[in-house]
């Protein structure tokens, strides 16, 4: 069977493909299959953004879709960046702009805690749509640290650690992240639907 993942981010796929293992399943990444369409991720939440892009895939490719949001969530920030995450410092925004604004939203805050999200939402060509949710509580650092990762993982400690997720091994970081969290729980709660395809 062929999953579409709906994403166009190399690193995501990635890490999709280290954590996600079913029997017969093989995962594309939306670059590899031509003419799928961009989807404005518009919606107020998480879960409604993985459904969305999930759904619209799906439609499209006639394939079984996976997509997920996720983002940052500060608690000194009312939750901010959010759903924004990647558009923090605007909507062309590359990696270090985003980083530097939320240090710039956090300078002089003792505060520092923050956790990452991730809302996974898959749909058959026939639109019916499952979620599963994963969550990696942490704290935000003062300055970058580490060189591995990518988005905000420089500045992010998770709980119970010393290091940032820039700094942690991929095979750390895939089982402590909110990404992996979820990727967990959809091998679980999703295995039957997925082989059975």
């Amino acid at each position: 069977m062929k999953l579409l993942v709906a994403t166009r981010n190399h690193h995501k796929l990635r890490e999709i493909r280290e954590i996600l293992h079913l029997p017969g399943v093989a995962l594309v990444g939306a670059d590899e299959v031509p003419g799928l369409p961009e989807v404005a991720e518009d919606a107020p939440t998480f879960e409604g953004n993985a459904i969305k892009k999930a759904l619209v895939l799906a439609k499209a490719s006639g394939c079984w879709t996976l997509a997920d949001d996720s983002g940052l969530e500060v608690e000194a920030l009312q939750g901010a960046p959010g759903v924004h995450s990647a558009r923090y410092a605007g909507p062309a925004a590359s990696t270090p702009a985003n980083n530097a604004k939320l240090l710039q939203a956090l300078d002089g805050v003792k505060d520092r805690r923050a956790r990452f999200r991730c809302v996974l939402a898959l749909c058959s060509p026939q639109g019916e749509s499952w979620t599963v949710e994963g969550r990696c509580e942490g704290r935000i650092l003062e300055a970058p640290q580490g060189a591995q990762g990518f988005g905000y993982d420089p500045l992010f400690v998770p709980d119970g650690h010393a290091q940032s997720f820039a700094e942690l091994s991929a095979a750390c970081k895939n089982q402590l992240s909110h990404r992996g969290q979820a990727l967990q729980r959809a091998v679980t709660v999703w295995r039957e639907r997925l082989v059975g395809c």
